[in-house]
């Protein structure tokens, strides 16, 4: 095992990110690298953020935390919003920390905005604003989030076609900068000044050969969240909170199905479908953000061999960043 030197040489520090759909074992190859080299864990999953989320975000439980503790973990209440902005200079924050105590940051998950937000910085877009969104929300409450997502792709194109048609929350934020700022969010984005952050990142890619197989592990989570208590875990939040569907922490996929279910706005029968097939899209769109948006070396998730392959390509990584 390498241990890692301190950082006096004019070399970027290292940073290691792992980056895949959910339910390609992000997390056991993060705990298996910080079983073998000297580093500390960073939660990139915009649902873990939220306390007392635990069963729907598949977030890991108290031993193996305080075994394997992630930063970025538990961070606000389910009735807060947590942004990209924030997570960037929280990332940064805590990368910071955990270079100058001599070790490696392992930042891991599956929310792909965020991890663009911290290598390429965000632009300048304008604040949300209540009304607006309410204006949006009740147009859509009538014409349905298609026919949105229609009008998005007339006012920014490009912007509508890397999003999902139902996907409320970002057609959402999109129409509003639209309209606040007269100008398509992606031509917004493509302005802004890139800023890469100072470390020598390894990137590290998850993707499933074989997609059928990536699909019955999201069943079979799914399954485990239901046995779990997915659905006490939403009346629970109900009771604790003041929420609505609408806000971030239950736009979430599970939680949002199962609250329908609760509300009888879909049969309750249909919870377990309808939660596998929206993680599958949500599959989808990761694996699509991954493959298009990032240069990472990637690396079948469903191979057998997988810690141990992704631990000798960390090990060689962080060699060559020792001084010489």
């Amino acid at each position: 095992m390498i241990a890692f030197a301190a950082m006096n040489s004019p070399r970027l520090p290292p940073a290691i990110l792992i980056m895949g759909p959910t339910a390609s074992g992000k997390t056991a190859v993060a705990m298996a690298l910080a079983d073998q080299f000297p580093v500390e864990l960073i939660s990139v999953d915009s649902a873990q953020v939220f306390r007392d989320m635990d069963v729907g975000t598949a977030k890991p439980d108290r031993a193996t935390l305080a075994r394997y503790p992630h930063r970025l973990i538990d961070l606000i209440s389910p009735e807060e919003s947590y942004s990209a902005a924030r997570f960037r200079n929280d990332a940064l924050s805590a990368m910071a920390e955990i270079t100058a105590a001599g070790k490696v940051p392992v930042l891991v998950g599956g929310t792909m905005l965020y991890f663009r937000a911290l290598l390429h910085g965000l632009a300048d877009l304008p604040q949300a604003d209540a009304t607006l969104r309410a204006e949006i929300d009740a147009e859509a409450a009538a014409q349905g989030w298609p026919a949105m997502h229609a009008k998005l792709a007339h006012l920014d194109p490009l912007t509508a076609a890397r999003l999902h048609p139902t996907d409320s929350q970002r057609l959402q934020r999109a129409l509003e900068i639209c309209q606040l700022s007269g100008r398509p969010m992606s031509e917004l984005l493509a302005e802004s000044e890139h800023q890469h952050p100072p470390y020598d990142f390894l990137s590290i890619g998850l993707l499933p050969a074989d997609r059928a197989e990536l699909h019955a592990r999201i069943a079979r989570r799914f399954d485990e969240m239901l046995l779990a208590g997915l659905d006490d875990e939403v009346r629970m939040l109900r009771q604790k909170y003041s929420l609505h569907l609408n806000m971030p922490s239950m736009r979430c996929v599970g939680y949002r199905q199962t609250w329908e279910a609760q509300e009888g706005l879909i049969p309750h029968k249909e919870l377990r479908d309808r939660g596998i097939f929206a993680t599958r899209q949500l599959a989808k769109r990761q694996i699509t953000w991954l493959t298009n948006s990032f240069e990472a070396e990637n690396f079948d998730c469903l191979r057998g061999d997988l810690t141990d392959v992704i631990a000798g390509r960390v090990d060689n990584f962080l060699a060559s960043n020792q001084p010489a």
